[in-house]
This record gives C-alpha cells, sequence and structure tokens, in this order.
C-alpha cells in the first residue's frame, strides 16, 4: 500500500480524498506525521498555493505528499472569491464567506460559477500537477447541511440540489476535488 500524505488538516478533505484513492493508497494528513506548522499560502493561484504547501511538506519530512488548492470562482464577481475563497470574509467562517458572496451577488441573474482544485504531488522530489472543475450556479439561499465550505450555495450543472444537499457518496463521484484525485491516482498507478 502506498502511502502519500495529504498536506491539509481538514478531516472532511482527508476523508473525501482517502474514499477517493481506495484501499491501494494510505492517505495521511498532516496531524498524523506530527506537523503542527502554519503552511504558507502567499501565491496568486491555485497552482502556486499547492506548490507550496507540498514542497514545504517534501522539504521539511522527506515524504510522499501532495497538497490542493480549492476555490469557486463566480463570473459575476470576475472569478472572485477564487484564490481568497477560505477567507474571503477576511476570517475562515464560511458562514461569513457565503453571506458575504449572496450579497455581492444581490439580485443578478447571471450565477454562473465552478469550484476548481489544483494538486500538486511531489515524489522522489519532482512535482506534477492535476486540475479539477466543475461548473455549476450559485443558488440566492443556503440549501442543504452536508458537504463544507461553499456547498450550500452551489449546484452543479446537471443537478437541482446544491453539494450539501447530496450524499458524500455522490458528491465524491462528481466533485472537482474528485476529479483531479482521480487524475493523481491513475497517475499514480502507472508508477
Amino acid at each position: 500500500m502506498m502511502e502519500l500524505v495529504f498536506a491539509s488538516n481538514n478531516r472532511h478533505k482527508v476523508d473525501e480524498v482517502q474514499s477517493i484513492a481506495g484501499d491501494k493508497f494510505l492517505i495521511r494528513s498532516l496531524d498524523e506525521i506530527g506537523c503542527y506548522d502554519e503552511i504558507p499560502e502567499t501565491g496568486n493561484t491555485f497552482e502556486a498555493n499547492a506548490g507550496q504547501k507540498s514542497r514545504f511538506i517534501y522539504e521539511r519530512y522527506n515524504l510522499a505528499c501532495f497538497a490542493d488548492d480549492s476555490g469557486l470562482e463566480i463570473d459575476a464577481l470576475n472569478g472572485e472569491p477564487g484564490v481568497d475563497s477560505a477567507h474571503y470574509s477576511g476570517s475562515r467562517d464560511f458562514g461569513n464567506n457565503i453571506a458575504l458572496v449572496l450579497e455581492k451577488l444581490g439580485n443578478n441573474s447571471e450565477r454562473r460559477a465552478r469550484f476548481r482544485t489544483v494538486i500538486s504531488l511531489i515524489i522522489d522530489g519532482t512535482e506534477h500537477l492535476f486540475e479539477g472543475s466543475i461548473e455549476g450556479r450559485i443558488t440566492e439561499t443556503i440549501s442543504g447541511t452536508r458537504g463544507f465550505g461553499y456547498d450550500p450555495i452551489f449546484i452543479p450543472s446537471g443537478y437541482d440540489i446544491t453539494f450539501a444537499e447530496m450524499d458524500a457518496a455522490e458528491k465524491n463521484r462528481i466533485s472537482h476535488r474528485a476529479i483531479a484525485v482521480h487524475k493523481m491516482i491513475g497517475f499514480l498507478r502507472t508508477l
């Protein structure tokens, strides 16, 4: 079984990736390797932030690792919140972040958006990038209690429910992170 460190302590994300990766891979969190450092994310793109996090772990622990950077891009807000998705309102409180998105959109009928994830995988010092995205739209009100982040206001294309109304298995099958993780796992199986 291949072990990979996921440069995250977000239990939702770690569990989501483990369920996608299956039993041929063991996904370990930062906590599980004893990393309690605040990992910098100072890039202005998803690629830069993901790479910064994976390099931080690889350089300090010399372990096969990956990191992701994800965000919500809303067309009517010129791509915001984008790389600032986690702290869009000035805090990491997603209730506040969601409220700000809905306030900025107001009654705007243009609600197209996408979730994007970029994964930076480092094995033996070499970085590999994988991207996933899913198109959808932003709701006018919060709906659903599952998931995390902006899930209660994002309806993926082809659906009439938000990510927060889907069960984990359904979301994991179609999410932006799932798409990127499947690409990464496919690559790892060729090694």
